[in-house]
C-alpha cells in the first residue's frame, strides 16, 4: 500500500471549497478552515484552484486532493477539464487530482483513457482520483487504472440525474465497491458522523465531507428549513 493509501485509510478527508460568489471565498480563510479540519482530525483535504491549495499547504500538511474548477462552453465537465487545469495544480506539488472522470463529453474531445494517460506520462508522480457518477463509470475507470474511484458526480450529471449517493443505504456506493478494484473514496451526501462512520463499515477506503463542515451558510440553511417545517 502507497503512503497515501495508508494516510488515508478509515479517515477523513475534509473539502476546503469556497466558490467565488460564497462569503467564504478567500485563500487565507480556507486556509484556516484546513488548519482547524486538521486539529479536528482531518487526515487529508481537498481543496480548488491553485491559489487555495497554496494557502493550504503552507498551513498544513496533510495530502491535499486538488481540483481546478472550470467552464468550458462546448462541455457539461468542469472538475479538473483539460490538461492545462492539470499542469496548474501539478504546480502546486499537491499529491492527488480529481478530475471528471464521467461519459460526458470534455471540452477539447480527449478520451478518458487518452487524458489518464497523459497526465501518467507528463507526471507520472501525481495519483488520480476519478470523481464518477454512475456505476458503469466507476467500472471504466477501474479498468483504465486511476488510484482512487469517488462517486462525487452522483445526481450532478445528465446520465445520474435523480440519483442520491445516500439512496438505500448507500446502494451506489456498495455497488461500486463490489465492481472496482480500485480504492474507494466515500464522497457526496455523507452528512454526517453516522453516515461518515456507515460508509467505511460498507468498505469505503476514506471519506469526503465537505459542505457539512466547511459551507456555514449551508448548514444555517438546514437549520432554517428544519425550523420553519420545510
Amino acid at each position: 500500500m502507497s503512503e497515501i493509501l495508508a494516510n488515508i485509510k478509515n479517515g477523513l478527508i475534509v473539502s476546503c471549497q469556497a466558490l467565488a460568489n460564497e462569503p467564504l471565498h478567500s485563500p487565507f480563510i480556507m486556509g484556516r478552515m484546513a488548519l482547524a479540519a486538521k486539529e479536528g482530525g482531518a487526515v487529508g483535504i481537498r481543496a480548488n484552484g491553485v491559489s487555495d491549495i497554496n494557502e493550504i499547504k503552507s498551513v498544513v500538511d496533510l495530502p491535499i486532493i486538488g481540483i481546478v474548477k472550470r467552464d468550458y462552453e462546448n462541455s457539461d465537465v468542469y472538475i479538473t477539464p483539460t490538461m492545462k487545469e492539470v499542469d496548474e495544480l501539478a504546480s502546486t506539488n499537491c499529491e492527488v487530482i480529481a478530475i471528471d472522470a464521467t461519459i460526458s463529453k470534455r471540452p477539447d474531445n480527449t478520451s478518458l483513457e487518452n487524458f489518464v494517460k497523459n497526465i501518467r506520462d507528463k507526471y507520472p508522480k501525481l495519483k488520480v482520483m476519478a470523481d464518477c457518477s454512475t456505476i458503469e463509470e466507476a467500472i471504466i475507470a477501474d479498468k483504465i487504472g486511476v488510484d482512487f474511484i469517488a462517486p462525487t458526480l452522483v445526481g450532478y450529471t445528465k446520465q445520474s440525474e435523480g440519483l442520491k449517493i445516500a439512496e438505500n443505504d448507500f446502494c451506489i456506493l456498495r455497488k461500486i465497491i463490489e465492481s472496482v478494484n480500485t480504492p474507494v473514496i466515500a464522497e457526496g451526501n455523507v452528512d454526517t458522523p453516522q453516515k461518515a462512520k456507515r460508509v467505511l463499515e460498507l468498505g469505503a477506503h476514506s471519506i469526503v465531507v465537505g459542505s457539512i463542515i466547511t459551507r456555514p451558510q449551508v448548514i444555517t440553511k438546514r437549520f432554517v428549513d428544519e425550523i420553519k417545517g420545510e
